[in-house]
């Protein structure tokens, strides 16, 4: 290994998931997961796979153990970052379940003390996100999925942003602080 690198993973969610790999294809030395709701999501919003491979390593949920995720104890990872995330993922990783590549991976980080930078689909009563093709949609998370983001908030190791600009902010300047840019 030469130097550490980023772990980024797709969960089911397809809030801004354009604009999240937009920038994500802008960055070096990033391994990319998939939830297999993340790489179905994907596909409905008509983004090809063998196009991101050609520029990254890309895992996918497909063992029951998630054994990628022992890189976190090899120092493979200098962070984990984590978007779009659904609420079913957030609120997972709220009650310390780890029965998903995504959710393992969240998991391993935080024992490693592997900083996560986490963008959760639900972070206001009302939320405007693109649908599959294009179209504008109103959402409305429910409270118990507002609730886990902001418990999210508080765990070590954890930084939650609220936007795609947030997140550009956010990795960027752990990238900085790494010296990595």
């Amino acid at each position: 290994m030469n130097k550490p690198r980023l772990a980024w993973a797709i969960t089911g969610s397809g809030h801004y998931i354009e604009e999240c790999l937009d920038f994500l294809l802008t960055l070096t030395d990033v391994d990319l997961y998939l939830s297999q709701a993340g790489e179905e999501v994907l596909k409905m919003y008509g983004i090809d796979l063998a196009d991101v491979r050609t520029l990254m390593p890309v895992y996918r949920d497909k063992a029951a153990s998630a054994p990628p995720v022992g890189h976190f104890y090899q120092g493979y990872y200098h962070t984990f970052v984590m978007a779009p995330t659904t609420s079913n993922t957030v609120a997972k990783c709220v009650l310390g379940i780890a029965d998903s590549l995504a959710t393992n991976l969240y998991a391993q980080a935080g024992k490693c003390r592997v900083p996560s930078i986490v963008y959760p689909c639900d972070v206001a009563p009302e939320i405007e996100t693109t649908a599959p093709k294009g179209k504008k949609v109103m959402v409305y998370p429910r409270r118990i999925d507002l609730e886990a983001t902001d418990k999210l908030r508080s765990f070590e190791y954890t930084a939650v942003v609220d936007s795609v600009d947030e997140l550009i902010v956010t990795v960027t300047q752990r990238l900085n602080a790494l010296g990595l840019t």
